[in-house]
């Protein structure tokens, strides 16, 4: 099996609804809210606060979806809410919220602010596989790697994953680093004195905190997910439309299927690399001013050139995963500042 994955686009919805509407434990759990999912989803798509997966069995976009993901960086106030007894199934509610535009979803504003300040609250929303690659491990993998390499480069202040909807999908998340809220106690535990059968059964939390990570860490004990608290501020300053085409591009893709992912034409996608290398070339220029390449044929140099900055773009995620943007001048001088 050779997986692949990219963000959702508008038209991947009704699949993924589907995927959702014939599970037979997630689909039940929205009821009457599922006929609102797709408005919820494409205002989510929309946002600077969501963020969409769709994992493929092959190479090609057009492909069936095996799984997807979405996940939506709220409010503290949802997150009170989501610990406060009585709990609830967590995608329902916020395809109410949505729809009642009471979004618990941050503003760009509100995401720079806090990305600079205290951290992010990162809540996933859904996270669905097909029920025919249920089984099927390197699936989950895949979508957990992805998972991380799409999130990381954030402030992160608490993570909140998927409800589980069976007893091996909850021991899996809390072997990968996630803890159960314990409403008793107002804290997470790692160890369940409750039958993992009658826990799934009813709306519950898994989550971690960069506290929690932290202290993991220093006891040597760090987690899967712990790379996701590994945050240093961005240099860079690339656009939102700059963004998606790196996150894209860290997967080798052509120009060519670039521009079929992100759903624009292949000179659009080529005047978008012009602009990444004169942003890089004004803050970062020995990232791709290599003095050896002068020997390299000018149709080599470019190849040369895009490895050289995703290579960087892999080890500094927050590139490309934050929205704060400082003017030109302003990251001129943050250069300097770190010179």
């Amino acid at each position: 099996m050779k997986l692949s994955h990219r963000p959702m686009q508008p038209e991947d919805i009704p699949e993924c609804l589907e995927i959702v509407a014939n599970h037979p434990v997630i689909g039940q759990r929205y009821g009457s809210a599922i006929k609102d999912l797709p408005q919820a989803w494409l205002r989510l798509i929309q946002s600077e606060a969501g963020s969409t997966m769709v994992a493929h069995d092959g190479d090609d976009p057009r492909a069936r979806i095996c799984m997807f993901g979405i996940t939506i960086i709220v409010q503290d106030d949802f997150l009170r809410d989501l610990k406060t007894p009585p709990h609830f199934w967590v995608g329902p509610e916020l395809t109410r919220r949505i729809m009642r535009g009471e979004s618990p979803a941050l503003t760009n504003e509100q995401i720079r602010k806090a990305n600079s300040q205290d951290g992010l609250n990162l809540v996933c929303w859904e996270g669905c596989v097909h029920p025919e690659y249920e089984t099927y491990s390197e699936v989950h993998r895949h979508v957990m790697k992805a998972f991380i390499q799409d999130h990381r480069g954030y402030r992160w202040k608490e993570l909140i994953s998927t409800q589980s909807w069976r007893p091996e999908h909850l021991d899996w998340i809390l072997k990968t680093g996630g803890h159960l809220w314990d409403p008793l106690t107002g804290s997470y535990k790692s160890t369940l004195r409750t039958d993992p059968g009658e826990i799934v059964g009813k709306p519950h939390i898994l989550g971690v905190t960069r506290d929690l990570e932290l202290k993991r860490q220093g006891d040597w004990k760090g987690s899967w997910v712990g790379a996701l608290f590994d945050y240093h501020p961005p240099l860079l300053g690339f656009s939102r439309g700059e963004k998606r085409l790196l996150s894209c591009a860290l997967a080798d893709h052509t120009d060519v299927h670039l521009a079929e992912m992100l759903g624009t034409s292949l000179p659009a996608v080529k005047k978008m690399w012009i602009s990444i290398y004169s942003r890089v070339e004004d803050t970062l220029p020995e990232l791709i001013r290599d003095p050896t390449s002068v020997d390299i044929p000018a149709s080599g140099r470019g190849r040369e050139k895009r490895r050289r900055l995703l290579g960087y773009l892999r080890e500094h995620p927050e590139e490309i995963h934050t929205v704060l943007r400082a003017p030109r001048e302003s990251r001129t001088k943050t250069m300097r500042g770190h010179g």
